[in-house]
């Protein structure tokens, strides 16, 4: 079992920055790979970025790509999205979740194991 909570959400005006991070529990953190979904009112949850168990590789939608950076720190037991240049479609809440098949980043929700409770981003323009 892997329990995961994020913090770092909150309220930030159009262009602005947050720093999301998910804590794991356990001690087998590194054999997971970790994404981070999010899901605004009225939209299916969609995928964002995830990273692997080593956290040599990285994937990222099209539609954050160069503007949010998904980072782990496997001493920690933590892992991190850098929202940058924040836009008011950005709002919504977000998920990390973890995928037992670590060495594999999967942009499926479907494929994850454990899920945190999410956290609130509302990007004000």
């Amino acid at each position: 079992q892997v329990q995961l909570v994020e913090s770092g959400g909150g309220l930030v005006q159009v262009g602005g920055s947050l720093r999301l991070s998910c804590a794991a529990s356990g001690r087998t953190f590194s054999t997971y790979a970790m994404g981070w979904f999010r899901q605004a009112p009225g939209k299916e949850r969609e995928f964002v970025a995830a990273i692997s168990g080593s956290g040599r590789s990285t994937t990222d939608a099209d539609s954050v790509k160069a503007e949010f950076i998904i980072s782990r720190d496997n001493a920690k037991n933590t892992v991190y999205l850098q929202m940058n240049n924040l836009k008011p479609e950005d709002t919504a809440v977000y998920y990390c979740a973890a995928d037992s098949t670590g060495w594999v980043i999967r942009r499926l929700a479907d494929a994850y194991d454990y899920w945190g409770q999410g956290t609130q981003v509302t990007v004000s323009s």
